[in-house]
């Protein structure tokens, strides 16, 4: 089924997906015959989604053990983080564009196989620079992995129910992943090696690889056509470069030449390319992906969300092996619950309501739980109990994402062409990718200028004892948490007056999506 533009253009309409969408508004859409192996292809896609995620946690725990076995400096640590970060944020654009020209299951398989292949060079390192690189191998690969995964997901999945459950799945992955991968960090590096946290990926990726040939299909009729070179160029270059002035927020200040040059010439660049991309022929991102207010609402709040929740992971990791003097295998431990809380939250409860639920109830409702749980966090003491202070945050906290998560993938892909969801899934992992970025430099911000007070008015000496210290950082801590409760009801807010009951449409469509 498909409609007229004025100019004449059909444009083909979205199977339709409930997710709050009244009856009365439904169009009848010619939909595609469900696939007799889109549950085998779930399992292929959550493997690529969990490996892709895990990476970004579980290098974390492995660093300090990576850094003395190559003589890596203090100053050039930052980038077996950044680089990866980099690469993934600043090519997810053009990687999602890529996948809708030449074809998702392709550029799955070629993401996938490049992936594993990076995370091998990256184990077997023998200096800084090969793990560096092959940390931006892995980023750029991921940039072409992700949209791939989260559109045949989309595209795969047509049937409301099916769709809400299969995206549960999805959502749980998306927000336990950084959790499981410090739990698997810290069993890696504590009982094998630091290039273990690498090594991981190879198995993952395989397995994988064998599956994507034999399950995964892809929908859209869109082959060939033409990138869209100046605005991939001023796209990625901008995303690349505010990526960038934000890793270097941290260790040289805001005011810092080093920061504020990429983040202006980022703004710019953006700027350009939204501009570029209303008078592209074939535009890299068609900007009535973004217009459309449902869908707009949705990014704005997984950005929120991502910029609130960053500092869990952080704030927390330090908060129990400094403080608590927790070993690094107990500590990825500790973040078992929220994993549980993600999953139950999103296979068991969004999963269950979306297809009779307005997904704007389930993304408030999960913010206002998630800044509950941040409101707990923030009374923590350097003598505090996990099982009667930490839980429970963590709890409240796992099943505020997973209920926000969940109908966030769902309803920020539905609607879009087959032929548009690469991209369209690009912008939503773009988005995450950012709110990870600028969370972790505006919270450690925040929290390294609150401890720098606290120790400045309790100990105006030559220095402070340990006890001291510690509650210094934990005042900081306490204040950032603070900070991340206020961003995340302020998601909560967006999503209850931008995501209505109605799901988002493509341009002139009004068949429900």
């Amino acid at each position: 089924m498909s409609k007229k533009r004025p100019g004449g253009e059909s444009l083909p309409s979205a199977p339709s997906t409930a997710t709050g969408t009244s009856p009365d508004h439904e169009v009848p859409a010619a939909t595609p015959a469900p696939d007799p192996k889109r549950w085998w292809a779930l399992a292929v896609i959550a493997l690529a989604q969990l490996m892709v995620i895990l990476d970004g946690t579980v290098v974390n725990i492995a660093l300090p053990s990576a850094q003395r076995a190559l003589g890596m400096s203090d100053a050039d640590r930052q980038w077996v983080i950044t680089a990866y970060t980099l690469a993934f944020g600043g090519l997810l654009l053009l990687g999602g564009r890529i996948a809708d020209l030449v074809g998702r299951r392709r550029t799955f398989v070629i993401g996938l196989a490049g992936f594993a292949a990076a995370s091998a060079l990256g184990g077997a390192a023998t200096g800084p620079g090969m793990l560096f690189g092959a940390r931006a191998l892995q980023g750029a690969f991921a940039a072409v992995l992700a949209p791939s995964a989260l559109s045949l997901l989309a595209t795969t999945f047509t049937d409301p129910k099916e769709r809400a459950r299969a995206f549960g799945v999805y959502g749980a992955l998306a927000g336990g992943g950084s959790a499981v991968g410090l739990i698997v960090g810290g069993l890696l590096t504590e009982y094998l090696n630091w290039r273990w946290s690498l090594y991981v990926n190879v198995p993952i990726a395989l397995a994988a690889l064998l599956g994507a040939p034999a399950f995964l299909r892809d929908r859209s009729s869109r082959r060939g056509g033409h990138l869209d070179v100046p605005g991939a160029l001023l796209g990625c270059g901008g995303l690349v470069a505010l990526v960038y002035g934000f890793s270097q927020a941290e260790p040289r200040g805001w005011s810092s030449p080093s920061v504020l040059t990429p983040l202006v010439a980022g703004v710019v660049l953006l700027t350009a390319f939204v501009w570029w991309q209303s008078r592209a022929a074939s535009p890299l991102l068609p900007l009535r992906i973004v217009r459309d207010r449902v869908r707009a609402g949705s990014l704005a709040t997984m950005g929120l969300a991502t910029i609130g929740m960053f500092g869990v992971f952080l704030f927390l990791t330090y908060y129990l092996q400094v403080v608590l003097g927790y070993p690094p295998v107990r500590t990825g431990l500790a973040f078992v619950p929220i994993s549980a809380g993600i999953v139950v939250g999103a296979t068991q409860i969004a999963a269950r309501l979306l297809p009779r639920t307005a997904p704007r109830t389930l993304m408030s409702s999960g913010m206002v739980l998630a800044a509950a749980g941040m409101v707990l966090l923030s009374s923590l003491t350097v003598h505090a109990q996990y099982v009667t202070h930490v839980l429970p945050a963590l709890l409240l906290l796992g099943l505020g994402m997973g209920l926000t998560f969940m109908p966030v993938y769902a309803t920020a892909t539905a609607g879009v062409p087959a032929q548009d969801a690469g991209v369209a899934s690009a912008v939503l992992n773009t988005v995450q990718q950012m709110g990870a970025s600028l969370g972790t430099v505006l919270l450690n911000t925040i929290a390294t200028s609150a401890t720098g007070r606290y120790l400045h008015s309790h100990a105006p000496g030559p220095g402070a004892d340990g006890e001291t210290l510690d509650q210094g950082m934990v005042h900081g801590f306490s204040v950032a948490y603070r900070c991340s409760a206020g961003v995340l009801l302020i998601a909560a807010l967006v999503a209850g007056l931008t995501v209505w009951h109605r799901t988002p449409k493509h341009a002139g469509n009004d068949a429900p999506a």
